[in-house]
């Protein structure tokens, strides 16, 4: 944990939060922390600062908030369109996105993508939140990504992808493409990243008619962790 990160649930008062879930017993095993001790807080999508522990009684960890005017680390000017990967992946991952600085991600079904994934625990609201946390925690960003789940391919790539990559360079990740990813693009951006078994050419022809464009990072066939991290670290700097 590199920043402490809150919700409006944890604050008693704007400088006083009372924290008695796995942070508090993070703060006490991990961190060590003891009373007078600081560590860096951050509410999510709000103001960050310093926390003191003020006391700890074994179950509730209380703690005193100073904030600071130090502006929150950016997101990166990308939205991520992720074939919905398995679930042992899918957490890992979503973390990894949100400590990587992905703006909105956008949960999608393919062919590929087998129906069973989406009956998965971790997609509901409060399993989503914790992973994203888990994410904000460990690059000290405040920032939560925004997370939507489109359990119908067709209807998100003709509905939905038109009106999300408006203005924006949209990309493809498809190993077979001939056109090489760009390197640096820093500028807003739309990322298609498909399953572990790749996009069908269908569905390929179908987002590329909407004007996203297939490319590939070298012959490598990649797992789709990997795939995102490396396509991420190409387009931007990870700042």
């Amino acid at each position: 944990m590199n920043r402490l990160i809150l919700f409006s649930a944890d604050l008693e008062e704007k400088n006083l939060a009372v924290l008695h879930d796995r942070r508090a017993q993070h703060i006490r095993s991990v961190l060590g922390s003891k009373i007078g001790d600081s560590l860096k807080f951050g509410v999510a999508n709000g103001e960050s600062g310093t926390a003191q522990v003020l006391s700890d009684n074994g179950t509730h960890i209380y703690l005193q908030l100073e904030y600071s005017q130090a502006p929150p680390i950016s997101f990166l000017p990308c939205s991520l369109v992720l074939a919905l990967p398995r679930p042992k992946v899918a957490r890992r991952l979503i973390q990894a996105i949100c400590t990587l600085g992905v703006s909105e991600l956008h949960l999608i079904n393919a062919y590929r993508v087998d129906k069973s994934y989406w009956k998965s625990h971790y997609l509901e609201e409060d399993q989503l939140r914790e992973q994203l946390l888990l994410g904000m925690e460990q690059s000290g960003s405040t920032l939560m990504p925004e997370v939507h789940q489109h359990s119908l391919f067709r209807p998100f790539a003709e509905d939905v992808f038109p009106k999300l990559i408006g203005g924006k360079t949209a990309l493809i990740a498809h190993p077979y493409s001939e056109t090489k990813c760009p390197v640096a693009l820093n500028c807003p951006s739309v990322l298609v990243v498909g399953p572990e078994g790749g996009f069908t050419q269908f569905e390929v022809d179908l987002l590329s008619a909407q004007g996203a464009l297939p490319v590939s990072i070298g012959n490598r066939i990649l797992r789709v962790e990997t795939a995102v991290t490396a396509l991420l670290g190409r387009l931007y700097e990870l700042s």
